[in-house]
């Protein structure tokens, strides 16, 4: 029963990293192909400068491709996590307390990724990884 356990808990953890760093991914080819120029205003509003836009590059195409792969998740899952917060701060604060037409929460998708980052920080990537589960932040 033990090994069907450990079984269940890594494919878990599998789906897991799959599922938010694909789907994370997703906006992070958006903005390699549209670029992050329109993050500048902003940054600006917080006295920030602009070329802090080209961390989003970090946190939505190399932190999800580590998740995928099962590398340096924990690390990976941290930087994701800081991303949505950024994302949060400087975009995406005035939903805060708004419901969209269909009942959610205006913050959904944001809470959602930086959760998941937060969940993949403290389990790790599982056996199903090339980090194996005993690698160093997997």
């Amino acid at each position: 029963m033990a090994g069907s356990t450990a079984f269940s808990e890594d494919l878990g953890k599998l789906i897991l990293r799959l599922t938010v760093g694909g789907l994370l991914l997703f906006h992070g080819i958006s903005k390699l192909l549209h670029g992050v120029s329109w993050m500048a205003g902003a940054l600006a509003a917080f006295h920030l400068p602009a070329f802090i836009s080209y961390g989003v590059y970090v946190g939505e195409v190399v932190a999800p491709l580590l998740i995928i792969i099962g590398v340096y998740t924990r690390l990976a899952g941290i930087v994701v996590s800081f991303d949505l917060f950024m994302a949060i701060l400087l975009v995406s604060h005035s939903r805060m307390f708004v419901v969209g037409p269909s009942g959610g929460w205006g913050l959904e998708l944001e809470a959602f990724y930086l959760l998941t980052g937060v969940c993949i920080f403290l389990l790790g990537a599982g056996n199903y990884s090339l980090g194996g589960a005993k690698g160093k932040w997997n």
